[in-house]
């Protein structure tokens, strides 16, 4: 069952006093590349929370948002009533406004405000991780829907490549017959007597240089190969990906080989189901 990289998952729990979201966002890239954005009270737990992304997500261009939103009266911002009174006074000796407008101005200045350090609650943060594995539940569900589409697609293409191999097959004896034809005439056309045997020996070593015998067969296991792993129970898009390109240079073998305008017809036509299938490649985990 292979996975899509691409996903989205949140999951929003209501504490007393706070309202916690957990986002993750997921898209394709190459290795696991995480951002995360939290509260700075959370950034001692960083490394924890990404470790247990990455374990579950294991490769994508990762965002993770923890957003933390008060619902109640707490707060960790206090007015700094000393500092405000004094800038009250010293703006009372150089302007006549009245006390509203003076504290107004005054709370805008330099630490009229001050803010305490949180200290994280143990139980906010069983509450915070706990909605971080829902959250990455939910996108790895997302993940395995659109892996069943990829799926799917994969499987369409591979078998329209396997009926264009079998078409090869069928083709590939007149193709060859006309191949040694055409040697067979241009010999005759030079007008010189030349040795039987050894006109034979050297037909049969020429047509053996476009012989594609063996690439048709490689060809076949790699299909065979590809739809294996694409059934196995894990996701292996960089197995599947290295399997595409020996499919893709049996496909060029017979191309460079076909000397023959039906079989090259069939080559492009594989190539482009090929170079599909590559690019939704991109997007498997």
């Amino acid at each position: 069952m292979i996975q899509s990289m691409t996903g989205f998952g949140k999951n929003v729990i209501q504490l007393p006093t706070k309202k916690i979201t957990v986002e993750l966002k997921s898209l394709n890239s190459k290795n696991l590349d995480l951002n995360a954005r939290m509260p700075s009270v959370y950034r001692e737990k960083e490394l924890e929370l990404r470790n247990i992304i990455a374990k579950s997500l294991v490769r994508g261009k990762i965002d993770f948002g923890l957003f933390i939103e008060i619902t109640g009266e707490e707060t960790s911002t206090q007015l700094n009533e000393g500092v405000v009174k004094q800038y009250i006074n010293q703006l009372k000796n150089i302007t006549d406004g009245d006390d509203v407008e003076l504290l107004k101005m005054a709370v805008r200045m330099p630490d009229a405000l001050k803010t305490e350090r949180d200290q994280i609650d143990e139980k906010e943060y069983q509450a915070i991780k706990d909605a971080l594995q829902k959250g990455l539940s939910e996108i790895n569900k997302f993940r395995s829907e659109e892996g069943k589409v990829l799926e799917n697609d994969f499987t369409l293409r591979i078998n329209t490549i396997t009926d264009l191999l079998q078409k090869v097959k069928e083709i590939d004896p007149e193709r060859m017959g006309q191949i040694r034809e055409r040697l067979e005439k241009a010999v005759k056309e030079i007008k010189e007597t030349v040795d039987a045997n050894r006109f034979e020996q050297e037909l049969i070593y020429y047509i053996e240089k476009y012989d594609i015998t063996e690439e048709k067969v490689r060809l076949e296991n790699h299909l065979k190969y590809f739809i294996n792993t694409l059934n196995s129970k894990d996701s292996n898009g960089k197995k599947l990906g290295f399997i595409s390109q020996e499919i893709g240079r049996e496909i060029n073998t017979m191309g460079s080989k076909a000397n023959y305008a039906p079989l090259q017809q069939i080559v492009i036509q594989m190539k482009d189901e090929l170079e599909k299938i590559k690019e939704q490649l991109l997007n498997v985990l």
